[in-house]
């Protein structure tokens, strides 16, 4: 347990940034899998559209890093217009 007064606000801050890391790395994994288990290709399409604000997201805030973004990305959209 830390004694120093910003030793103590840091693992307050840190404990917070890290469960909201973690919802948000979830809501994102979730509507990945959205996308990759959806049926038709409109339904794929739509969720596509809501996982690609959210990776956008997830980079400007450096949650996850741009290139793997990127990656995931063009991955989806593969996947997208394959089923078309």
């Amino acid at each position: 347990m830390p004694n120093i007064k910003s030793a103590k606000k840091r693992m307050h801050t840190s404990r917070a940034a890290n469960e909201r890391n973690r919802a948000q790395r979830s809501r994102l994994r979730t509507a990945i899998k959205e996308v990759q288990q959806a049926a038709d290709a409109t339904e794929a399409q739509a969720a596509y559209k809501r996982v690609q604000v959210l990776l956008d997201r997830a980079a400007t805030g450096r949650l996850l890093h741009p290139n793997a973004v990127a990656r995931l990305k063009s991955n989806l959209v593969r996947r997208v217009n394959g089923m078309a």
